[in-house]
């Protein structure tokens, strides 16, 4: 075999999208085994692919489960913890994380809220034709109260730097 023959087949076998996905949400399953271990926290995990990311959530069907603990007070804990297992990722593959981490449904949950405080947001818009601002929000919250705002047909875009960053929506 020739050294070209050699170079294209190690290129034949690059791996797709989904697989570099998949070996994400097992690098990040890895690492919060471990963290769930040394915290002492019941949980499982779970790997999903989707939206062009890794999804990983840590479950528990427990009653008296402690996941709360690592949501924290408006998720700030769970936020905090989606970046250090984006870290772990990263310093693994060599690649920027984009993966997203949920602890016991809470972004699920928050999803819900946020979906219908934005219903409550474009009725506003819609009746008065005045621009609301929402609360600050982070990215995570953000896409999903655009989301909502698109789907109404009404327009919307972010303001504010860091921590003030908010969604402010306007009528067409």
């Amino acid at each position: 075999m020739t050294e070209n023959t050699e170079t294209e087949a190690v290129e034949e076998i690059k791996p797709t999208r989904a697989q570099l996905l998949e070996e994400e949400g097992e690098i990040a399953a890895d690492y919060l085994e471990e963290l769930l271990d040394i915290a002492d926290v019941d949980g499982d995990i779970d790997i999903d692919v989707a939206d062009g990311r890794a999804e990983v959530a840590i479950v528990c069907d427990d009653d008296d489960s402690n996941l709360s603990a690592l949501v924290g007070p408006d998720g700030k804990v769970l936020n905090a913890l989606q970046e250090l297992t984006r870290l772990a990722v990263q310093t693994s593959t060599g690649q920027r994380s984009w993966l997203m981490l949920d602890i016991d449904g809470y972004r699920d949950r928050r999803k819900e809220d946020l979906r219908e405080q934005a219903r409550k947001a474009i009725e506003t818009v819609r009746s008065t034709g005045e621009v609301f601002e929402c609360a600050p929000m982070n990215s995570f919250e953000r896409k999903v109260v655009h989301d909502e705002v698109a789907k109404a047909g009404l327009s919307s875009e972010s303001e504010g730097e860091g921590d003030r960053r908010r969604v402010v929506i306007r009528a067409q």
